[in-house]
């Protein structure tokens, strides 16, 4: 069966403060640890006031630290952002201190806006040196040489599984080339989903990491009692979706009863567009979502996004999920067509 995993958008709410959004990002991956999610992922995002994920790898140390069996990595760590020597140290000692659970996702953007991107002391040709930078660091957690003058302390020899993510179809071909596993951010960029799938497939080359591909599928999936609570609750997400086409990102909204009030017609198309592989609703239809995904994309596994406010409306949203998903196999499509 395709595992579920989850990426945590660790939101800082008008209810919550960032150490309130680290709490309970952190209690999330508690039950989902019961609930058989396979990983928990958190991503890196710059001046932004809503997510409280910037510094990722203190952010995976906290999680790690209130769990017990789950993964917990990055999806990911914008490597362009950084020296490769840097994020080695910062998981090789997180893969240290929490033996067989730490993944790391890399993708090539920068995760923020531009002035930011100023900063951070990136340049504009950062993401000339992507590739390079992912065999630098894969290097990193390789066991040393005798005559390695270079070594990133205490990273060699943890071989911290590496993910290559993306949205478009560079990631797909890079992930191939490396032999190593694929996230495609259907979340958010949906367009070339199949296309980037089909490329990564077909031009993967095995390595020492990977022997076939893996494919994970990015996907927004809230859950509730029923459609119409499911959809009510959908609308913070949409809304925060408005609200970066509007250059006014800010925390996260509480759901509101008729979204059509709050977006103009050309943001809902272009809102509609970025979520359109989003499966929203009962169980029922969360189950029937699931099913159609998987059979359409071949995905070895999910990794959800559930963007509900209230963080215990997101527990029931992420335990709803695995309920369903747990009985794909035990109800016959038509049952749920």
């Amino acid at each position: 069966m395709t595992a579920l995993s989850i990426l945590d958008l660790v939101r800082v709410t008008e209810e919550t403060d960032a150490r309130g959004a680290l709490d309970n990002a952190r209690d999330l991956a508690a039950h989902a640890e019961n609930w058989g999610y396979r990983r928990f992922w958190v991503a890196e995002h710059h001046n932004m006031a809503g997510i409280a994920s910037a510094a990722t790898s203190l952010v995976v140390s906290h999680i790690a630290a209130g769990t017990k069996t789950i993964r917990v990595g990055a999806g990911g760590i914008m490597l362009p952002n950084h020296a490769p020597i840097i994020i080695a140290e910062q998981f090789g000692t997180l893969a240290r201190l929490y033996p067989g659970r730490i993944d790391l996702g890399l993708g090539r953007a920068p995760g923020t806006d531009q002035i930011t991107v100023r900063a951070l002391r990136r340049t504009l040709t950062s993401s000339d040196n992507f590739p390079q930078d992912v065999m630098e660091l894969q290097a990193f957690f390789a066991p040393s040489g005798p005559n390695q003058n270079i070594q990133a302390v205490p990273a060699a020899g943890t071989d911290v599984p590496l993910w290559i993510l993306g949205s478009s179809t560079y990631g797909a071909q890079l992930a191939a080339a490396l032999g190593l596993p694929y996230a495609f951010a259907s979340h958010f960029a949906p367009e070339a989903l199949l296309q980037a799938l089909q490329i990564y497939r077909e031009r993967f080359e095995p390595s020492e990491q990977s022997t076939t591909p893996h494919a994970m599928v990015g996907v927004n999936i809230i859950a509730a009692d029923t459609d119409k609570e499911a959809k009510r609750l959908a609308t913070t997400q949409q809304m925060s979706f408005t609200n970066m086409f509007r250059g006014t990102r800010g925390l996260s909204q509480p759901p509101i009863d008729d979204i059509e009030t709050y977006w103009s017609g050309a943001e809902k198309a272009q809102a509609m567009r970025m979520l359109a592989r989003s499966i929203v609703g009962s169980p029922e239809t969360v189950r029937a979502g699931i099913r159609a995904l998987v059979a359409e994309t071949g995905a070895d596994e999910l990794m959800i996004v559930s963007d509900v406010y209230d963080h215990g409306a997101r527990l029931h949203s992420y335990e709803l999920i695995a309920k369903a998903h747990a009985t794909i196999d035990s109800v016959p499509a038509v049952e749920v067509a």
